[in-house]
């Protein structure tokens, strides 16, 4: 890694309180690289190597099952994956690839342990990430076992609209596919949710999505915080 990232890596929440010389520790064998669309960064069953961070971009995590697969999450910066993994020394649970241009860093996993052991600020920041972790694995899992598939898709528009400035229109940066999958669904059976949330003012125009009707919209969603806010 280059000397001149270092200063940027140092200001990242995971790494901004533990000692000097640890830092040091991890950093000496990691990679900070740049990876385009649509590159696998690892396996469901490999073994942990590398502690995964990323920097710039988004990385989908997916996993596969008697031939078929599906979405779990899709990660934005900055955020780690799959933390628990390298912790445990197990295998990956999941898959990763890159749904656009990313930097990534990866740190060996033997490195993050060995650190983790002995750096009481870097030990309370792995548990922090951790907890944002399974928090939004839990909100995903009461997304999808509490909602019909129009719910999950009306409540993943209101909160992109939030995002992107509610100026009207969402953009979507996934394709259709891996939002349906994202959201648990068949590609049809998102075509049709898109197809019913038009009386409640949706109108689809490639990826770029309309909201002319954002308290119809609402009505029908009835976010909940407990599942919908990032901040919770």
């Amino acid at each position: 890694m280059r000397p001149d990232d270092l200063p940027v890596i140092r200001e990242l929440e995971l790494f901004a309180g533990m000692a000097e010389d640890n830092f040091e520790e991890v950093m000496r064998p990691a990679y900070l690289q740049r990876f385009p669309p649509q590159v696998e960064l690892i396996a469901e069953g490999d073994a942990a190597d590398f502690l995964h961070v990323v920097v710039e971009g988004s990385v989908e995590l997916f996993a596969h099952d008697n031939g078929r697969e599906t979405t779990l999450a899709i990660i934005h910066p900055v955020a780690t994956f799959i933390l628990a993994a390298v912790l445990r020394d197990a295998p990956y649970l999941m898959s990763a690839r890159t749904l656009a241009p990313s930097r990534i860093l990866m740190i060996p996993s033997e490195n993050v342990r060995a650190v983790f052991e002995r750096d009481a600020e870097f030990a309370r920041s792995i548990v922090q990430e951790l907890s944002i972790r399974y928090r939004d694995m839990a909100k995903s899992l009461k997304n999808q076992k509490l909602r019909t598939s129009v719910e999950r898709l009306a409540n993943y528009l209101l909160r992109e609209y939030e995002e992107q400035g509610t100026t009207g229109i969402v953009n979507l940066a996934i394709d259709k596919k891996t939002l349906a999958a994202l959201l648990g669904m068949t590609p049809e059976n998102l075509s049709r949710a898109f197809n019913t949330l038009a009386p409640y003012g949706v109108i689809v125009d490639g990826a770029k999505i309309s909201l002319t009707k954002v308290p119809d919209l609402r009505q029908l969603a009835k976010p909940n915080p407990l599942t919908d806010d990032p901040g919770t």
